[in-house]
C-alpha cells in the first residue's frame, strides 16, 4: 500500500493512495466499524492495525461501496509524516563517500567499512513535495542529495539486524538538501553539519509499504536491500542515476546500530546517505578533475532560485521541489565577533 498526507480544509489528514485517488483513512475507518486517528504519526503508533484497517478501506474501495475519495488534483500532498519523533541520515553508499573523498584529494577513510554512520538533522524542517523556501546563504551552493529512506513503524531497543526490517513501516524518497558554503564553513570546527543541512529536509511524494516492493527484495545475511532505480531530475535534465541496491550497509545494520542502547519510535526517519553520483558536490568534483586532466576549465552547477529538482526512485515515486527565495532574507555567513 501507499500513504499519503495532504491538506483539505485546512487540515492535514493522511490516505491510502490508490491509483488517482486517496482514501482518508480516520474518516473512512469508521464506514467499517474501526476508528483510527487522521494523522499519520498517530496511524503509526498501531501501525499493524492501520494497515488492517486499511485494506478492509481498499476493498470497499474496489467495490464501489461507501468510501470517500479525492482526487489527487483536488488536494496538496505534503510530507507522508509531517512531524516524524526524529530524523536521522546515513552514509551507507561506499561509491558517494569514496568518490567524494577522492575528488577532495583524500583516501578512502577505513572506518566506513567497519560500521554504519549517521547524523541527526531537524525534524521540525521536514518537507514535502512543492516549494522549498531557502535564504541568501543557502543560495551560495545550494545541492540536492539523492536518497531512500525509511519510517520506523514499531518501538523497539537494541534491535538486531537479523530483525530489523519487521521494524519498517515504509519507505519513501529523500532529498537531503544542503547549503554547500555553509556546511563547508561550519564543518571546520568538526561539529558535523547543522546550518549547512538544517533549513529543509524533503520526502515523499508517498510512503510505500514493505509488501510492495518483494519483487525487488535483494535478501542478504544482514537485511534486505533493493533493486531499484534512483534518478535526478534538474529542471527536466537527467543529472544522477544510481541504484538503492548499492547500499553497502543495509537498512537492517543501520537500524541495529541506531538502536544500540537507545529507542527508535514509530516516525522516526532514517535515511539512506547519498547514492553514487547523487549530488552536485560529487558531480562537480568529478567534472572539474576531469577538465583538469584535458587542460580545461569547468564551471561548477548548484540549484538556483526557480529551479525545479525532482528525484524518481522506482516504485516510490517522483518528488518534485521548486526553489524559492525568502524576499526577506539576510546573511550569516562569516559573521564574526569582535573580541
Amino acid at each position: 500500500m501507499k500513504f499519503v498526507s495532504f491538506i483539505i480544509d485546512n487540515k492535514i489528514i493522511a490516505g491510502i493512495l490508490i491509483g488517482d485517488n486517496v482514501l482518508p483513512i480516520g474518516i473512512n475507518s469508521g464506514k467499517i466499524g474501526h476508528t483510527l486517528p487522521e494523522q499519520m504519526e498517530d496511524l503509526l503508533q498501531s501501525w499493524e492495525q492501520t494497515l488492517s484497517v486499511s485494506k478492509l478501506i481498499l476493498d470497499k474501495f474496489v467495490q464501489s461501496e461507501d468510501v470517500i475519495s479525492y482526487n489527487l488534483k483536488e488536494i496538496k500532498l505534503c510530507a507522508p509524516v509531517p512531524k516524524p519523533t526524529s530524523c536521522r541520515d546515513g552514509y551507507a553508499f561506499r561509491q558517494h563517500v569514496l568518490t567524494a573523498r577522492r575528488n577532495r584529494g583524500v583516501e578512502m577513510i577505513p572506518e566506513f567499512d567497519q560500521y554504519p554512520i549517521f547524523y541527526f538533522t531537524n525534524h521540525n524542517s521536514i518537507i514535502g513535495p512543492g516549494d522549498v523556501i531557502v535564504e541568501d546563504d543557502h543560495l551560495k551552493q545550494l545541492d540536492f542529495e539523492l536518497e531512500v529512506a525509511i519510517v520506523i513503524g514499531k518501538e523497539g531497543r537494541n534491535i538486531s539486524s537479523q530483525i530489523a526490517d519487521d521494524y519498517i513501516a515504509g519507505y519513501l524518497v529523500m532529498n537531503d538538501l544542503s547549503a554547500r558554503l555553509l556546511q563547508m564553513e561550519e564543518m571546520k570546527l568538526n561539529l558535523g553539519p547543522a546550518k549547512g543541512k538544517d533549513f529543509a529536509t524533503s520526502i515523499g511524494p508517498y510512503l510505500v509499504t514493505p509488501a510492495e516492493l518483494n519483487s525487488k527484495i535483494i535478501t542478504t545475511e544482514f537485511g534486505n536491500k533493493y533493486d531499484l532505480r534512483m534518478t535526478a531530475y534538474h529542471n527536466g535534465n537527467l543529472i544522477s542515476d544510481g541504484n538503492a541496491k548499492d547500499m553497502n550497509w543495509t537498512f537492517a545494520e543501520i537500524i541495529e546500530r541506531a538502536s544500540y542502547g537507545v529507542t527508535l519510535f514509530p516516525g522516526d526517519v532514517i535515511g539512506s546517505g547519498t547514492v553514487g553520483t547523487g549530488c552536485y558536490l560529487e558531480l562537480n568534483g568529478t567534472r572539474s578533475l576531469e577538465a583538469k586532466t584535458k587542460g580545461e576549465s569547468y564551471t561548477s552547477v548548484w540549484l538556483n532560485e526557480g529551479d525545479l529538482i525532482e528525484l524518481e526512485i522506482e516504485g516510490l515515486g517522483r518528488l518534485q521541489n521548486r526553489i524559492v527565495k525568502n524576499p526577506k532574507s539576510n546573511s550569516i555567513l562569516s559573521k564574526k565577533k569582535n573580541l
